[in-house]
C-alpha cells in the first residue's frame, strides 16, 4: 500500500506529493471504509454544501486555524466526488482540473493573451461575453437551482444586471423596495392569503437588489444576524439557568431586558 502520510516539508515537491497522498488516501478509504463505500455523487452533495456554509462560518469569526480545516473538508468533498465519479467511468480529478485550468486561461484573455482592460468592470463584461461565446444561451444560466432563496436572488440579479437590465440610480431601488412593502400590506389588509406569499416574495427580491446595489451580499448579511440572534438569545438562557429558570419562568420584559445585556456584549 502506497504511504499516506504526507511528506516532509523540506521534500522540494512537498504541493505535488502532498496533493497525491491525500488523492490516495481518499481511494483508499473510499474502498476500505463501509460508509465511503456506500456513498455516491447525490448523497454526499447536501453535505458539500454544508461544509460551505461551515468555511463562511470560520470566515465570520475570523478563525484562520478553522478556516484551514474547513477548507480541507470542502477539498475532501471535491476529490470524494472526484473519486465515485472515477470508479463509475464519468471522470476523475485530473479531468476536474484541466477543465478548469482551461476555463480559467479562456476566461483571462487579458492575462493570458493580448486583450486589453482599463478596470475590474471590463474584466468582467469580457467575462459575460466569453461565457456566450461558450454556448450560453440566457444570461441567467449558470445559477444553480439548489442554492438558498436569497443567494439565488442575488446572483439572478447580478447576472442580469452584467447585461444591462438593473437600475441606473440605487434611491429608485429603495423606492422600489418602498412599493413592494406597500403592496404587501394592501395584500394583507384584504386578507389574501394566496397573494400574500407573493408579495412578500416580492419583497423579499427587492430587498436582495437593495443590498446588491448597497455592496452587500444578502445572504451573508441574514446569516451574521441568525448567529447573532442564536448568541443573544443563548446568553439570555443561560442567564435564567443561573437562577435555576427556565425561559417560561421568564416574563417578556424580564427577556427584553437580558436581550438588551446580551446586546452590549
Amino acid at each position: 500500500m502506497k504511504n499516506i502520510i504526507p511528506p516532509s516539508p523540506s521534500n522540494p515537491s512537498i504541493e505535488k506529493d502532498v496533493f497525491e497522498a491525500f488523492i490516495e488516501l481518499v481511494r483508499i478509504l473510499r474502498n476500505e471504509c463501509p460508509w465511503d463505500r456506500k456513498q455516491t455523487n447525490k448523497s454526499i452533495a447536501h453535505l458539500t454544501i454544508e461544509e460551505s456554509y461551515e468555511i463562511m462560518d470560520a470566515i465570520d469569526k475570523n478563525d484562520d486555524d478553522e478556516f484551514s480545516k474547513e477548507l480541507g473538508d470542502v477539498l475532501l468533498h471535491v476529490l470524494l466526488h472526484s473519486v465515485i465519479a472515477e470508479q463509475r467511468g464519468a471522470f476523475n480529478i485530473i479531468d476536474v482540473i484541466n477543465k478548469i485550468h482551461k476555463k480559467m486561461v479562456h476566461r483571462h484573455p487579458h492575462v493570458f493573451g493580448d486583450t486589453k482592460i482599463n478596470s475590474e468592470d471590463d474584466v468582467v463584461k469580457n467575462w459575460e461575453l466569453l461565457k456566450k461565446s461558450e454556448g450560453k444561451k440566457s444570461a441567467l444560466e449558470g445559477v444553480p437551482k439548489g442554492l438558498p432563496a436569497l443567494l439565488k436572488a442575488e446572483r439572478i440579479q447580478h447576472k442580469a444586471a452584467k447585461v444591462g437590465f438593473d437600475w441606473d440610480d440605487k434611491n429608485l431601488v429603495w423606492d422600489k423596495v418602498f412599493e413592494e412593502v406597500d403592496e404587501l400590506k394592501e395584500t394583507i389588509n384584504k386578507g389574501d392569503k394566496v397573494r400574500m406569499t407573493e408579495e412578500f416574495g416580492d419583497v423579499l427580491f427587492s430587498l436582495v437588489n437593495a443590498a446588491r446595489h448597497e455592496q452587500i451580499v444578502a445572504e451573508e448579511a441574514l446569516h451574521f444576524t441568525n448567529n447573532k440572534f442564536i448568541k443573544r438569545f443563548q446568553y439570555i438562557e443561560k442567564k435564567a439557568a443561573e437562577i435555576n429558570l427556565s425561559l417560561d419562568d421568564l416574563s417578556l420584559s424580564e427577556m427584553d431586558k437580558l436581550w438588551d445585556e446580551a446586546k452590549k456584549i
